[in-house]
């Protein structure tokens, strides 16, 4: 018969820990996803370059994400200038 070890105090802290950083990612990511979508409408492109930036940030959350702020906004400003 195998017994579980108690769980000590430091294990208890470290999870919770962990665990408060993962949220902390994930909300970060949900930010700049909904940022970028937010963006992206605001954007003075045409409605078919919306769409393609609105589908790319759907199916690569995170990249097609950061793609549009790192290249993306500063192309469709720089088109409208």
């Amino acid at each position: 018969m195998h017994t579980l070890e108690p769980r000590t105090a430091l294990d208890t802290g470290l999870s919770l820990v962990a665990a408060g950083l993962m949220i902390a990612v994930a909300l970060g990511f949900l930010v700049l996803f909904v940022a970028a979508l937010v963006s992206v409408l605001r954007s003075r492109l045409t409605g078919g370059m919306k769409l393609v930036w609105v589908v790319f940030a759907f199916c690569a959350p995170f990249l097609g994400s950061l793609l549009w702020f790192v290249v993306g906004r500063k192309n469709a400003e720089r088109s409208w200038a």
